[in-house]
């Protein structure tokens, strides 16, 4: 709020509380009239203190007992009352210390995912989430249709993107708290990892050796969602921990194909039949059969981000009946040079 706007809202609110002390007057009269004109009720509590006299306590004892039984019933209804005009006082008053949308971008840090960004990171998080996830989809799209011609230049053009990397991180967490360090030190891990990748997509896609690409495009996906992650990049936080519990009692309303016996390979649509995320639906973009036997998901676009899973085969099954291809396929080629900038 505007300083010279003060005085008007601190009136406001005195008026607000002299009304509510009016009312909670008006009730107190009215509630304690109702209680003293009980019959029942009196009867009952001089039943109480006339037993008071002969158990034993003294005098000043039994005062305190009768006066909490004739009362105590009173005292709530007060305390109740004034907690929430005092409630209502805060929540005025704290309007005081909000500042105009205007000057809101003066705070130094928000809070994005329960991880606290600084706010000189600027547009960087919008460019990370539009420009390289979106370079990540289309590379999906032209490596899942084995166009070899397209592919040449990903590794290039996905390199362009470590100043934008470099650049978020420090800016993103740029103080010298053992917090920010931390957090700086996992995102250049995270990045390592992700451009390490990018070399071995690179050696896949000259060799045209379509397992070891889809394997590379795999753990890069894998390490820009964890960077996205740590960065506090994620547009929404989850709080379902399992989801197992949701489909106790419908466990058949989830259609799929037995993953024992026709587990899913790349590409294959799926529905997660065990785990945490069950019932969550995706596509498989990468195998571990050699080390874990484990496959690599890209779940479902939800609010603008899909996440990623490492999972055991037997979770993923493919999803059965007529499904909707991938929203990559969906994603249109233009300005290409090896087709003269028309959509191929």
């Amino acid at each position: 709020m505007r300083f010279e706007r003060f005085p008007v809202l601190v009136f406001l609110s005195m008026a607000c509380n002299v009304w509510i002390f009016s009312s909670f007057s008006l009730v107190e009269s009215l509630l304690s009239s109702h209680d003293r004109t009980s019959t029942a009720k009196k009867t009952a509590k001089a039943g109480t203190i006339r037993n008071l006299s002969s158990d034993g306590h003294s005098p000043a004892r039994r005062k305190e007992d009768e006066f909490r039984i004739l009362y105590e019933p009173f005292d709530n209804r007060r305390q109740f009352l004034m907690k929430k005009m005092s409630l209502f006082t805060a929540a005025v008053a704290g309007g005081f210390s909000l500042t105009d949308p205007g000057n809101a971008v003066d705070s130094t840090t928000t809070s994005v995912g329960g991880v606290k960004v600084s706010k000189r990171a600027g547009g960087l998080a919008q460019k990370i989430r539009g420009g390289v996830c979106f370079k990540m989809d289309e590379l999906q799209r032209d490596l899942m249709q084995e166009r070899w011609d397209l592919l040449t230049p990903y590794p290039a053009q996905l390199r362009s993107y470590v100043q934008l990397f470099t650049t978020y991180t420090d800016a993103a967490f740029p103080s010298d708290l053992p917090s920010d360090y931390g957090l700086r030190v996992a995102l250049r891990y995270e990045v390592g990892r992700f451009f390490a990748s990018v070399e071995r997509l690179k050696r896949a896609i000259a060799k045209q050796a379509l397992d070891e690409a889809y394997t590379a495009y795999a753990d890069m996906s894998l390490h820009l969602d964890r960077y996205l992650r740590v960065g506090g990049l994620y547009t929404y936080y989850d709080s379902v921990i399992d989801n197992e519990q949701f489909f106790q009692e419908y466990n058949d309303a989830l259609v799929y194909s037995d993953p024992v016996k026709d587990p899913a390979e790349v590409r294959d649509l799926v529905v997660l039949c065990k785990g945490p995320d069950k019932g969550k639906t995706g596509i498989v973009i990468g195998l571990y059969p050699d080390t874990t036997n484990d496959c690599v998901v890209k779940l479902d676009k939800y609010r603008g981000m899909r996440e990623i899973r490492v999972v055991p085969r037997s979770w993923a099954a493919k999803r059965l009946g007529e499904q909707e291809p991938d929203d990559v396929f969906l994603i249109p080629r233009t300005n290409y040079k090896n087709n003269g900038g028309n959509k191929a």
